[in-house]
């Protein structure tokens, strides 16, 4: 009986000891994981942006010189009289009515948000360098949400367009709420300055007016396979979905900014993940338009 009462006093402080070193374990670990700090310098960064510039404006020359021409009509919807309704009810009847306005080359688009970073990524790495880096040291990018708030917003204008949203008015309101989203993620960090507390108010508004516009497109999907033919290329969907995780990459990246999670206690490194989740996000935005619509 001795013997037993001693065995299951040793196997009961073994199993106690394992659990405390399980949770010391765990401890150490999340201890190693907040102290995990980046390497990245801001001559490195800059470094980052000379090549950034150069694959940007690269693939942007590699879209007007290997590109076929692909026009899609952009169009306004307007009322107008109906005269033979009119004179059939005996007043005046009105209807709805669709005319193209102008035409828009797909390539000329796609190649815009390349050289809008391009343009970027220069000026941050030369003339505009001290400022930049002088607001990074305070968390904060101005430069990054102007050109996303452009060339993010072009990029959706894109989708869109191959969606089959061809009206010049939505277009235009997909291309502003994409600018918002990005605005607030200026606000977000400009905002940040002056609080203790991370103030998650902007951040909660842009993820609200960013996903409007993937919402309408998923909308023109459905009228498409419910009223129509459902042809939509099978690419438009490979964009759709891509883009879609890609788009809510940088949300999670200013996530983890914030939080301080690991590397991300370095602004800089977030900073780089930026950085290569733009080029990332255009580059599978480009070539798959390029294969699915304007190789030769």
């Amino acid at each position: 009986m001795q013997k037993r009462q001693a065995r299951a006093c040793v196997i009961l402080r073994i199993r106690r000891y394992r659990k405390c070193a399980t949770v010391i374990s765990m401890k150490k670990l999340f201890s190693n994981l907040k102290k995990t700090k980046s390497k990245i310098t801001y001559k490195s960064l800059n470094n980052w942006n000379k090549t950034m510039a150069a694959l940007h404006a690269l693939q942007g020359v590699l879209v007007l010189v290997l590109a076929r021409d692909v026009s899609f009509p952009i169009s306004t919807s307007y009322l107008t009289l109906d005269p033979l309704a009119s004179q059939a009810n005996g007043q005046p009847a009105l209807v709805d009515a669709t005319r193209n306005i102008f035409d828009i080359n797909l390539a000329y688009l796609v190649a815009a948000f390349f050289f809008m970073s391009a343009i970027a990524h220069v000026l941050v790495a030369t003339v505009y360098r001290s400022t930049y880096e002088a607001n990074l040291k305070r968390g904060l990018n101005k430069a990054r949400w102007y050109e996303y708030s452009i060339s993010a917003s072009t990029m959706m204008v894109a989708i869109a367009i191959l969606s089959g949203v061809y009206d010049f008015s939505s277009l235009i309101m997909i291309f502003m709420l994409v600018a918002i989203m990005n605005g607030m993620g200026l606000m977000m960090e400009i905002h940040n300055q002056t609080t203790k507390k991370t103030d998650w108010t902007s951040f909660i508004i842009g993820i609200k007016s960013g996903i409007v516009p993937w919402i309408v497109i998923g909308l023109y999907f459905w009228g498409a396979n419910t009223y129509g033919s459902g042809q939509i290329p099978t690419f438009v969907y490979w964009i759709y979905g891509s883009l879609f995780v890609f788009f809510n990459c940088f949300a999670i990246n200013m996530y983890l900014q914030y939080k301080k999670i690991g590397k991300w206690a370095d602004y800089l490194y977030g900073e780089r993940v930026y950085m290569i989740l733009s080029l990332v996000a255009k580059s599978a935005l480009a070539w798959q338009v390029f294969f699915g619509a304007l190789r030769p």
